[in-house]
């Protein structure tokens, strides 16, 4: 039976397939491109723009929705509503692209990059940059007792 299954099952059981779909969903949004199969990538296209129509809207309803899909991951929520939404105002649909890679080696699976179609920067957090090398502590250590004792 087909129960809670619309679209792919790519072999997982259903807590198992969320689960991807979120984590899949939240790297596209953090790092605004991801490489993965061509089936992933066709699975959460469907969801991901979902998730940006919510987010153009902008209500208080649609975070919460949002919120909903993702787990309660507030970072990627932000982002979301904050960077990705407004890219897209004159868009109405068809925010993301499937780009087709070589193969892999392992096992030939087809391999795609899955990008959003405008870009969009996302600030990522500045690297304090360290002035003085930290040098290494060396610390002597006693030696023990003669290993091997005599009886």
């Amino acid at each position: 039976m087909r129960k809670k299954v619309f679209g792919r099952h790519l072999s997982r059981g259903r807590k198992a397939r969320e689960a991807l779909f979120r984590s899949l969903i939240r790297a596209l949004v953090l790092n605004g491109k991801i490489v993965t199969t061509k089936a992933k990538a066709k699975a959460i296209v469907p969801l991901a723009e979902s998730l940006v129509v919510s987010a153009k809207e902008g209500s208080i309803a649609s975070r919460r929705r949002v919120l909903a899909a993702l787990a309660n991951d507030r970072e990627v929520t932000d982002i979301l509503f904050s960077r990705v939404a407004p890219a897209f105002t004159k868009r109405t649909g068809g925010f993301t692209k499937i780009i087709l890679l070589p193969p892999r080696r392992g096992d030939a699976a087809e391999i795609v990059t899955l990008e959003w179609v405008e870009k969009i920067v996302i600030a990522e957090p500045k690297k304090e940059e360290k002035t003085k090398k930290e040098e290494k502590k060396t610390t002597k250590t006693k030696k023990t007792a003669s290993k091997s004792k005599t009886k």
